[in-house]
């Protein structure tokens, strides 16, 4: 009993002590982690030497199912291994592609900030088929849409000779049939590479792993596009060979493929559309047109509402926010893509959006939108918000109230056995999938659950915390209340 009763006494003291006892929900927590840009090192110009593979099957606009293996050299020479796909699994391959050229590195972008220019000059470009289906299809494509010197590029009804390379682009005979597949490698006119600490994840190991990520540019998601389109965005990043997340059994296999050897990734669980509960980014994100932002999402399934937090910045560590964009409100039940192989179609209805602009820059920009347009005119200060919804929306921003979307979600388990959720990648040339037929083909970056449908509420992820700090310079954290400490000293007295 004298024990109870000492902890009682502790934890009423602990209450009334400077300072407070302190928590934090896994969400904010996540959110305070992206912010930590000490933790991520990005150097100018980077060092590409060394294999780069993908983590996974990797989903681009159309749909394309692949994944990649990147060797660059230290004479800039480099060869690229993309591997395609039949399945969003990338168990059952299609064709593969060996890419051969030069790259050289530029000077950092004035466009997208912490990204290097390069310029690529490809010397050879050839494929070699995995089946029959997949000869006669590619056939078909280049023999239809291909200019001179294409057209017989395979006669109809040559059979398929497993392992065969065939020359699609030659710099030395100036022939490229490449059109037709949809195929460029302007990802490599814009280069990334960060530098972070993964803590151990084995039983009994501490300290922590260097990984290395090497962000490429961004793919457009329209078809017509791509073929000359500069990136001003990432695609989901290739780790080093050397230097990657572990568990990833999909780094192994995709290090020892090569064009005649695809790699087989192994089967994963098929999950089911779970979306109740709370999502978080897993990095800063970058998007095209130079938007560096985290989400947070909150999806009630009891009643199909949800809720989402996009907080923006002007930095890609996601240090120096700029406005944070709070929407709600329904969505519909979700059915299997026709389109898209393991992905889930929904639609989403936003009805509430507010506004926080952080910085002077933005506050001015708001001010001086046309009244009406945007909020209370000329009445924006930094760090307040303001609902948007009587304006329909932000003109300004590009808000529009009310707004239906219709999006494409994914959900995974990654080998840490997280819940991840994957959304439909937004356009690239910055308007909305506001019509079926704008229905995404490929997903954003993942966000991560952080609770559980009943373990946490948007509140405690609201922008008034996040950088808010203490008289020692430290970031605030909520209290503990003294009401709920009492209450856990009384139940160790009953259990006493």
């Amino acid at each position: 009993m004298v024990r109870c009763w000492w902890l009682a006494g502790l934890l009423v003291a602990c209450a009334a002590a400077e300072p407070p006892l302190r928590w934090e929900p896994r969400c904010r927590q996540q959110l305070r982690h992206l912010q930590d840009g000490a933790r991520i090192a990005a150097r100018l110009p980077p060092r590409l030497e060394g294999r780069w593979v993908s983590t996974g099957c990797e989903v681009r606009p159309g749909p394309e199912f692949l994944t990649r293996s990147y060797l660059f050299y230290a004479n800039r020479l480099f060869k690229a291994y993309q591997f395609y796909y039949w399945d969003p699994s990338c168990r059952d391959p299609s064709y593969t592609l060996v890419i051969k050229g030069k790259l050289r590195l530029r000077q950092a972008s004035w466009i997208t900030r912490g990204a290097t220019e390069a310029d690529y000059h490809l010397h050879k470009v050839g494929i070699v088929f995995h089946s029959q289906k997949a000869m006669r299809e590619v056939a078909s494509w280049i023999n239809q849409t291909s200019g001179q010197g294409c057209g017989g590029f395979l006669p109809p009804g040559r059979a398929w000779a497993p392992g065969a390379l065939y020359e699609l682009l030659s710099a030395k005979t100036e022939r490229d049939c490449t059109a037709a597949l949809g195929f460029a490698m302007h990802e490599l006119s814009l280069v990334r590479v960060e530098k972070h600490y993964q803590p151990l994840l084995q039983p009994g190991q501490s300290g922590s792993q260097l990984v290395e990520e090497l962000y490429l540019g961004d793919i457009h998601t329209d078809w017509v596009e791509r073929l000359h389109y500069r990136p001003t965005g990432y695609q989901r990043p290739l780790q080093s060979a050397v230097h990657h997340v572990h568990p990833c059994p999909a780094c192994g296999i995709i290090y020892r493929a090569d064009e005649h050897h695809p790699p087989i990734l192994p089967a994963g669980a098929q999950l089911p559309m779970q979306l109740s509960g709370s999502w978080v980014s897993t990095h800063c994100e970058v998007r095209p047109a130079v938007l560096f932002l985290t989400r947070y999402f909150i999806f009630h399934s009891n009643n199909h509402t949800w809720e989402g937090y996009y907080y923006h910045y002007s930095d890609p560590l996601c240090k120096q926010p700029t406005f944070t964009i709070y929407a709600s409100g329904h969505y519909s039940q979700g059915i299997p893509s026709s389109k898209v192989r393991g992905g889930t179609e929904l639609a989403f209805k936003v009805t509430q959006a507010r506004v926080t602009p952080m910085d002077q820059v933005t506050v001015m920009m708001l001010n001086s939108s046309e009244p009406g347009s945007c909020g209370l005119a000329s009445s924006w200060s930094a760090g307040i918000e303001q609902d948007i919804t009587a304006t329909n929306g932000c003109l300004a921003l590009g808000i529009k109230l009310p707004h239906t979307e219709y999006e494409l979600f994914k959900t995974e388990q990654d080998m840490r056995e997280r819940s991840l959720l994957y959304i439909g990648e937004r356009p690239t040339d910055g308007s909305s999938p506001d019509s079926p037929d704008k229905r995404p083909t490929s997903y954003q970056a993942p966000l991560v659950q952080c609770a559980g449908a009943s373990e946490e509420f948007s509140n405690y992820v609201s922008l008034k915390y996040l950088g808010r700090k203490d008289a020692n310079g430290k970031e605030a954290l909520k209290p503990l209340p003294v009401a709920f400490l009492l209450f856990i000293a009384l139940l160790f007295l009953r259990w006493d």
